[in-house]
């Protein structure tokens, strides 16, 4: 074989040499890339199998799911109840006897205060109201009996409170006195209709008349917070 024929084919081998390492450089870079694809989609897909345990970026806060109230935070909805029964009763105390209804929400407010702190019915309270003044807290009596609830302080010395104010004047204190004497009296009569004939100083009236008056408007009073609720619900 001449020199020059062994170069050509020197030559000619080592190219095809050359095509045949880039070749296998390619296949072996291709396969590569095919195993880390599949090492990669193994990877998201354990991540997915963990994703419902982990919160999603994308959802408010406020979608998460609720978390169970404990029975400490149960006030909370019951404020809210005499909230709604509170506004409803302003209402109609505002439309019926001609008061702003932000005073009455006011005294409608204190005087469910006062029935929760004493064990009375706050719907009582507010319909002795109804009945003894019309909601008038400078009204006075022929006998001196004042304000919303028409109460004889000196009568009462032993259920007056200092701190509270003048029950003649301030109608929060009215109110507090008020609730005061009817949980005595009901509690010394058994019953409300017969602690409100002595609250009205008629405990031997055998008809009743002060206490069905006053039962009556506390059936309207229960009324109202009936519809209240009903225009709620629509």
């Amino acid at each position: 074989m001449s020199n020059g024929l062994r170069a050509t084919l020197g030559q000619r081998t080592g190219h095809h040499s050359l095509i045949e390492f880039g070749w296998t450089r390619n296949v072996v870079l291709a396969l590569l890339a095919t195993l880390s694809l599949a090492l990669l989609s193994t990877a998201a897909a354990r991540f997915d199998g963990f994703a419902p345990d982990l919160p999603d970026a994308a959802t408010p806060a406020t979608a998460a799911a609720p978390v169970a109230i404990p029975v400490s935070a149960a006030g909370n909805a019951l404020t809210q109840v005499a909230r709604g029964e509170i506004e409803a009763l302003a209402m109609l105390v505002a439309k019926k006897y001609r008061i702003s209804a932000k005073v009455g929400r006011d005294l409608i407010g204190t005087a469910y205060r006062e029935g929760i702190r004493t064990g009375v019915d706050p719907l009582l309270i507010i319909a002795v109201m109804a009945v003894e003044s019309r909601f008038n807290p400078i009204a006075e009596s022929d006998a001196g009996a004042t304000g919303l609830m028409q109460v004889i302080p000196g009568f009462h010395k032993d259920k007056l409170d200092a701190d509270a104010g003048d029950p003649a004047f301030d109608p929060h204190a009215n109110i507090r006195l008020g609730a005061l004497v009817l949980q005595d009296y009901i509690r010394r009569a058994g019953n409300e209709a017969a602690g409100l004939q002595l609250y009205n100083g008629s405990g031997d009236d055998a008809t009743n008349a002060y206490a069905n008056k006053v039962l009556a408007e506390k059936q309207r009073l229960q009324q109202a917070i009936a519809r209240g609720r009903d225009r709620a619900r629509t």
